[in-house]
């Protein structure tokens, strides 16, 4: 067990030094991007949220927070394994000769590819928070520990996620980046990671809630700022990595196999 994890942790280390190779002004580009976005997310929320009082359980001081927070940990919330860019390639077919699972090479190698933007945009930016207008402290103590774990099985039920995704991919046939768009597209309208899924209008967010997606970004958002029932959503991320998973390993086994007969 420890080999295996030393692996995965040189696995991270590797990744996340050689995407900064020769990307720069790529991160630069993407962290300027970043910004505005938040900015400019945080001024709308300004100007629709009145300054005292509550919209849906939630004030605009917690949504200000809940919105800088979903940037900050941007790349925890939208879980990317490079799992569908790996088909792509085709290279998937020599991670099947590598000594450590075809699951842990991906997570590791995620976790990799998160640090630099983590270190370098992520944490900047929750520093300057206060610039913004912005209280980017969790709600307690308490909050903040819990949005950790909350935080953790997001991550692994956006990973299960990625393996069903890329099994229906290969099953269906289908481009890459049709499916990644599908997938995007669902995911921030349905996650609340951009708009809290409280303040949807008809009562819509009460549903959502319940659904695999809430799991990603609005229960660990939710815990942070002390607008949710940690045990409540805690809970309820625990069911879906429960039920994800198993599906998840039962679609990509039954169809990697087909990698082979069609080429890949």
């Amino acid at each position: 067990m420890f080999i295996t994890t030393h692996k995965h942790f040189k696995t991270i280390i590797m990744v996340a030094t050689r995407s900064l190779d020769d990307k720069g002004w790529v991160l630069v580009g993407g962290s300027v991007l970043r910004l505005l976005r938040v900015v400019f997310l945080l001024s709308l929320w300004r100007m629709l949220l009145p300054e005292s009082g509550e919209v849906s359980g939630m004030t605009r001081n917690a949504v200000l927070t809940y919105t800088l927070i979903a940037e900050v940990f941007a790349g925890q919330i939208s879980v990317r394994t490079g799992l569908d860019g790996a088909l792509w390639r085709g290279d998937i077919a020599n991670r099947f000769l590598r000594p450590v699972g075809i699951y842990g090479q991906f997570i590791a190698e995620m976790f990799g590819s998160g640090l630099p933007n983590l270190i370098l945009f992520s944490l900047p930016l929750f520093c300057l928070a206060p610039l913004l207008g912005v209280n980017p402290l969790p709600e307690s103590a308490s909050a903040g520990v819990l949005f950790l774990g909350s935080l953790m099985l997001g991550i692994a039920i956006g990973a299960a996620f990625d393996f069903i995704f890329a099994s229906f991919m290969v099953l269906l046939e289908q481009h890459v980046y049709a499916l990644t768009q599908i997938r995007d597209a669902v995911s921030v309208l349905l996650s609340g990671a951009i708009i809290p899924l409280a303040l949807m209008p008809w009562g819509i967010g009460d549903v959502l809630v319940f659904l695999p997606f809430a799991s990603l970004a609005s229960a660990p958002l939710r815990i942070y700022t002390g607008t949710g029932d940690p045990v409540f959503l805690i809970g309820l991320q625990a069911f879906w990595a429960v039920v994800l998973w198993p599906v998840a390993h039962r679609l990509w086994n039954a169809n990697r196999e087909r990698l082979v007969s069609h080429g890949g």
